[in-house]
């Protein structure tokens, strides 16, 4: 196997789906958003999105936290340290996939 598929196999799996992607870099840029934005943001469907997010919040990425706001509920996210030690990681790694 040469060094350019190598270094694609060797990305996080976890990030490098298309769904989590989205999910992970809109994150990396805020402090914390809720389901909705994140919904409208990624264009994913809410069973879509819940199911990346159970998936990055088992590896440790994301926090899900369930609130309300008044009688409301909402849903926070928030990428963990862990979460963006593994994007600017996979990001360090894209960059040497060529």
């Amino acid at each position: 196997m040469n060094q350019q598929l190598r270094a694609i196999a060797g990305l996080d799996r976890v990030i490098h789906e298309p769904g989590r992607l989205m999910i992970v870099a809109q994150l990396a840029g805020v402090k914390e958003c809720d389901f909705l934005y994140m919904m409208r943001q990624t264009e994913l469907s809410k069973g879509n999105l819940s199911s990346h997010l159970a998936r990055l919040e088992k590896a440790g990425y994301v926090e899900i936290e369930k609130t309300y706001r008044g009688k409301v509920p909402m849903t926070l996210l928030r990428l963990m340290p862990g979460g963006r030690t593994a994007f600017a990681n996979y990001l360090k790694d894209l960059n040497n996939v060529r």
